[in-house]
């Protein structure tokens, strides 16, 4: 029985290549990479609509190295997706003997995105994963030139597809007629697009050559300031995102709470100076009950430790806050 592996990130389109390459009669597993940028949870659910097993693949640190330096460069904001891939079809390519597979399939739509699923992206994709003879991309497939699984009669190319362009039209007729519901916007699921979070990491990069899991995960959550090369200001958000900051903190982290107010919890991350100590009371200030307050007290010591220090200050300005927030 003819085998393949589908790339499947969990949106629509890599949900209906699956699919529709099912509907041959050819055995599909679901492969899906999971790194510090997305994760598997959409794909869980979208491969459970079609009843296809999924396996997933954590190429986090991998994953990290390249887009701290790719090969042909960043998107719109901190996205190398020509390269991100590439890689994704190595590491799938790599899996075919793995699990006796035949060809690798994808979601990719000629034109859908200008700047990475043109002609010329689509087969530089190929070339550099090293697999390009075993790649399919069912739902635009009558766009390009046959495959070799085509011409070999592994699938008939008269049952795929010929999508092109920006539009979700035909995608979201075969959701409707093959019954897949509740599936993410087309823009969701990889956080490198978003630009505050790009933003985010770009300066995490500039400033730690070697982040941790911990770094990695931070930037989620909160509010970033940074005032030096030595260490970042954290404000949460919320009672939750507080909880999820605080568990990521290690003894030497600093944390910082209004005395007498409510409000945000705040943290440094790194090694701070007497000046960065200072502006983290004044954002922790800022995001308290007593903002309008002309001078509080603000208590702060090392993480998982009592906190006995404690400093005066007038909260953080809006010039403050858009001075060094990130």
């Amino acid at each position: 029985m003819t085998k393949a592996l589908a790339m499947m990130s969990g949106g629509l389109d890599s949900t209906l290549a699956a699919k529709l390459v099912k509907d041959q009669g050819i055995e599909v597993i679901a492969i899906c990479f999971k790194s510090y940028f997305f994760n598997e949870k959409n794909a869980e659910r979208m491969t459970k609509q079609i009843d296809i097993p999924l396996e997933v693949v954590d190429f986090s640190k991998e994953h990290l190295e390249m887009v701290k330096d790719p090969k042909h460069g960043y998107g719109k904001n901190m996205n190398p997706c020509i390269d991100c891939h590439a890689m994704m079809m190595k590491y799938s390519g790599e899996l075919l003997k793995k699990y006796d597979a035949d060809f690798i399939i994808t979601g990719e739509v000629l034109n859908q995105r200008p700047m990475s699923q043109n002609k010329s992206a689509l087969n530089l994709v190929k070339k550099e994963s090293g697999f390009k003879e075993k790649i399919l991309r069912p739902l635009c497939a009558k766009n390009l030139e046959p495959t070799s699984m085509e011409l070999e009669g592994l699938i008939d190319r008269e049952k795929l597809l010929g999508i092109s362009g920006r539009s979700r039209k035909i995608q979201m007729e075969l959701a409707e007629k093959w019954d897949i519901k509740d599936y993410p916007s087309a823009a969701g699921g990889c956080k490198l697009t978003e630009p505050n979070y790009s933003k985010r990491l770009r300066d995490l990069l500039e400033n730690k050559k070697n982040p941790t899991e911990n770094d990695m995960e931070l930037l989620r959550w909160g509010r970033h300031f940074r005032n030096s090369d030595k260490c970042k200001v954290i404000s949460s958000r919320t009672k939750d995102e507080g909880d999820i900051i605080t568990s990521l903190l290690t003894k030497d982290d600093y944390i910082f709470l209004a005395d007498k107010y409510k409000g945000s919890l705040v943290a440094i991350i790194g090694d701070p100076s007497k000046e960065d100590i200072e502006l983290a009371a004044k954002i922790t200030g800022r995001y308290s009950k007593g903002r309008n307050e002309e001078s509080i007290k603000i208590k702060y010591g090392n993480f998982n430790t009592d906190l006995n220090d404690f400093i005066e200050i007038k909260p953080a300005s809006d010039d403050i806050i858009n001075k060094y927030i990130i």
